[in-house]
């Protein structure tokens, strides 16, 4: 799954336990879960009638069993559905006991249930729901403005209990048989193929599917509605591409992105994709997960699976690509092997997140994806630094921690990790280990240890000794490099401690880290530091000498002053992701309090005053610009700063200009709107006024501006926006039936600064111009786009119980830490730390604690930069 949540940033790093899991293979009985073990589904049978006029639904199902232990009760999985009856074998009548705080159904026999096999056939009804969960309803409005209503199924991570009964954990696999009774004109699609259509009436059907092979409860699919679909294949399997009827051939850009990646897929994993079609569905708006692995059948909102023309952006042609992959490698690493429990949600997100990006560079090279991932290493580690980080594999209890697993260490940090492995064994080994674990582990769970005992056969190398340093334990390795020159030879001394930001009681830690060093004219020495020195010579004094050559390792560097001034010197002579590298980790060396900002600064100004080109470079910098923008609030250093900001940039928008030239880079077009509308935060007039009149002329002739310059035109317009901006722009949102175009406008209109108007974008949020799965992400941006997330979080409250209507299950938990965590007033985190809400989960109480943790952070850092900035613009 691909989550596209503010949440998921805000809340990452939660504090679920920091003890090393010490784990070992995998096995049913050392598998944790909260159902008993007794009994061990093989397959379902389950036939669906649904009324979407009513939002219910009925059902008959059949499931075979084998039972371990002998017992008299038998407990499922149900959440808001009610059993009415339930019989064993044919005959043998249980009484039913529905728990719905702990969403089961114990099913109790007179007579305990003898080893073997067995069958229960039940009856149940139960709701459609209308949040964006279980099996739901999304109601949508077609290109010509009619009204339609499609059906929708989301089960991770623990929704399918809510369509049926059912052992609903990811190590009881089975197979699934789907019936499901339909509006007669419906395009139905789950994860096999039709297998017979019956008519029921006039105005319904009866729709039967293929078996399914053996998977998970979370994996089953069902989509149903107005659609329209494109086809192809590869590798003599049909791939389609379903999208709300009118809208299909956007895409055609999906559909060929998916036929060049799966025989890369096929070849790499060295099991061919093993159902008879792939469909990917785009899902009009209301989706939360963002993106789904469902096996044959994967769901997309559909703004990162459709590309129009008229309004989609370089950025969303590669996001596209990257989730495509990223869904398609999880047929695989998820699907056909799954974990055993949500512990391990790593194995499925933290690979499917490296090969997302591992199949996007090698199918699009000019779009330079793995620099561009310094990024994601920056926003991973600023929160693995943090006290309420986790280890990648986590004590998971219940459903509401499993829900914020999903979160930047599972998915960050563990892509990171894994191209740190593959960097260390080399791509072949790493490759051939794969390979062995996906055969050896087929149609079956397994645990991060299978996969190191794979890689460790594959390659010779104890792989657990380096891996599970990164994955059973939190936080992130710091390097220290210390050198003497002596007769021309300078003498290196490695050592290593942990890296921690604002944490100072941070546990002692040692890693085994895998090293890749060296520099321009210098040969390239490999090894793997752990608790002892790492000593070694150069030839020559002063050399520009660097660790994480490639930012293919998972640490932070700190150099002393003999180490570090060949790099300073040298710096602009090294590749554009070392340099970069070299950025983000001095800045991050000044949010820890071990170098001073003027380091950073320095290296900034050379680099944007040297000519600096490359994206992954002046993002890096941009980010940070803004960052120390962000702390200079009410500083009366922040116009100074702002100036110097300015000029910083200012190479790089002579270069670029306002307007696209003819045949430049994808990636100069990627890069225009970032230098564009950082310059218009730190308050460049002349960019203020054009983007104002490009704003103006924008209303009358929608096309008079280029799809990648609306967001950040509209956003600096918005700022200073009067009352009849605003209506124009809240009209706009209301009435574009595009996802990817209202979700860019609804982050423009969330710009406005003045109070009345941050009322109105609350308001809005939550109205129904936004849809039910973005509404969090929405109201979490209009806390912190408005400068004002005090204000936000008065009115978020007043309107609290209408919002929560709009939010699905496991969205409710982080809701309001999303909103607080953009504030650093004592009363508002006191507030949320007070709301009855936080008490009712642990996941709640996790999100609570991460949120209060990261403004504490943000906090310091504030008064770190603005100590340390006053001296820096002196000089």
């Amino acid at each position: 799954m691909r989550r596209f949540l503010v949440l998921t940033t805000l809340l990452a790093g939660l504090p679920f336990s920091h003890t090393a899991l010490a784990e070992s293979t995998f096995s049913l009985g050392q598998t944790p879960g909260e159902l008993p073990k007794t009994a061990v589904p093989s397959s379902y049978v389950i036939d669906l009638k649904t009324d979407l006029e009513k939002l219910t639904l009925k059902g008959k199902e059949q499931i075979s069993f084998e039972v371990l232990t002998p017992t008299a009760e038998i407990v499922l999985n149900q959440a808001g559905l009610v059993l009415s009856r339930a019989v064993f074998d044919g005959s043998r009548g249980a009484e039913i006991f529905h728990d719905n705080k702990a969403e089961t159904v114990t099913l109790r026999l007179k007579k305990p249930l003898p080893p073997g096999k067995h069958v229960v056939d039940i009856q149940y009804s139960g709701p459609i729901l209308e949040t964006p969960n279980g099996l739901y309803i999304n109601d949508y409005h077609t290109p010509s403005g009619e009204k339609r209503r499609m059906l929708v199924s989301q089960f991770e991570v623990a929704d399918a209990r809510r369509m049926f009964p059912g052992w609903d954990e990811p190590v009881f696999k089975a197979t699934y048989q789907l019936n499901v009774t339909l509006p007669a004109n419906d395009v139905a699609v789950s994860n096999m193929p039709i297998k017979n259509t019956q008519s029921v009436s006039g105005t319904e059907k009866r729709v039967s599917f293929a078996v399914t092979p053996r998977m998970s409860t979370y994996l089953l699919a069902l989509v149903a509605g107005d659609m329209g679909s494109l086809h192809g294949s590869a590798d003599q399997t049909p791939i389609g591409v379903y999208a709300p009827n009118g809208l299909q051939e956007q895409g055609r850009f999906a559909l060929n992105a998916a036929e060049n990646i799966l025989p890369y897929y096929n070849n790499y994993f060295g099991v061919k994709y093993p159902l008879p079609k792939m469909d990917m569905l785009a899902i009009p708006g209301n989706y939360q997960a963002g993106a789904m692995e469902n096996w044959g059948a994967l769901t997309y909102i559909d703004n990162v699976l459709l590309f129009d023309p008229k309004n989609s952006t370089p950025r969303t042609k590669e996001l596209i690509y990257e989730v495509v992959a990223h869904e398609m490698a999880h047929q695989w690493s998820g699907d056909l092997v799954t974990m055993g429990w949500w512990n391990n949600i790593w194995l499925n997100e933290g690979f499917a997140s490296w090969m997302e990006i591992k199949a996007t560079d090698k199918m699009n090279p000019d779009w330079d994806i793995w620099p561009r991932q310094h990024e994601t290493r920056e926003a991973t580690m600023s929160v693995d630094a943090l006290s309420t980080t986790h280890p990648i594999q986590q004590t998971i209890h219940n459903v509401s921690e499993a829900n914020s697993a999903f979160d930047s260490i599972s998915y960050g940090k563990g892509e990171l990790v894994i191209r740190m492995l593959e960097g260390w064994l080399g791509e072949d080994h790493f490759r051939d280990g794969m390979r062995m674990y996906m055969k050896a582990h087929a149609y079956n769970n397994a645990t991060s240890q299978d996969l190191w005992n794979a890689l460790s056969k594959a390659s010779g190398q104890d792989v657990a000794g380096v891996a599970r340093s990164f994955t059973e334990q939190p936080g992130i390795p710091l390097i220290k490099v210390a050198s003497t020159c002596a007769n021309g030879v300078q003498h290196y001394t490695l050592t290593q401690s942990r890296f921690a930001i604002h944490d100072p009681k941070a546990a002692p830690l040692t890693w085994s880290i895998p090293v890749v060093a060296g520099g321009p004219n210098l040969e390239n020495k490999t090894f793997v530091l752990g608790s002892e020195p790492v000593q070694f010579d150069l030839p020559h004094c002063h050399s520009p000498f660097k660790l994480n050559l490639g930012e293919s390792g998972y640490y932070r560097v700190q150099y002393d002053d003999s180490s570090w001034s060949g790099i300073n010197t040298e710096i602009a002579n090294f590749s554009a992701v070392d340099r970069a590298n070299i950025l983000g980790d001095q800045y991050a060396l000044f949010r820890a309090g071990k170098a001073p900002l003027a380091a950073y600064l320095d290296l900034a100004q050379k680099l944007t005053q040297g000519n600096e080109h490359d994206i992954a470079v002046l993002e890096e910098i941009i980010n940070v610009l803004s960052a120390i923008d962000t702390n200079e609030h009410g500083s009366p250093e922040q116009k100074a700063f702002r100036d110097f900001a300015i000029t910083a940039l200012q190479p790089s928008m002579q270069r670029l200009g306002w307007d696209a030239k003819p045949n430049e880079s994808v990636l100069d077009t990627m890069l225009r709107p970032s230098v564009i509308g950082a310059l218009g935060e730190f308050g460049d007039e002349k960019i203020s006024a054009e983007a104002r009149e490009r704003f103006n002329k924008w209303k009358v002739d929608p096309s008079a501006l280029a799809p990648n310059l609306v967001g950040v035109v509209t956003a600096l317009a918005m700022k200073q926006a009067n009352e009849a901006d605003w209506s124009f722009m809240a009209n706009k949102v209301r009435s574009t039936e595009s996802t990817e175009l209202k979700l860019r406008l609804f982050s423009a209109i969330a710009s406005a600064h003045s109070p009345e108007l941050i009322r109105k974008n609350v308001q809005l949020a939550y109205s129904g111009a936004i849809p039910n799965g973005r509404v969090a992400i929405a109201l979490s941006i209009v806390a912190g786009a408005s400068e004002n997330p005090d204000l936000v979080w008065k009115l978020v409250k007043e309107y609290e119980s209408a919002i929560r209507g709009h939010l699905a299950p496991w969205a409710q938990d982080g809701f309001l830490p999303s909103i607080a965590a953009h504030s650093t007033t004592p009363s508002t985190l006191e507030a949320l730390q007070n709301d009855p809400s936080v008490q009712t989960s642990s996941g709640a109480k996790l999100a609570t604690e991460k949120a209060i943790n990261s403004v504490q952070a943000r906090i310091e850092a504030m008064k770190l930069t603005q100590t340390q900035i006053r001296a820096w613009l002196k000089k």
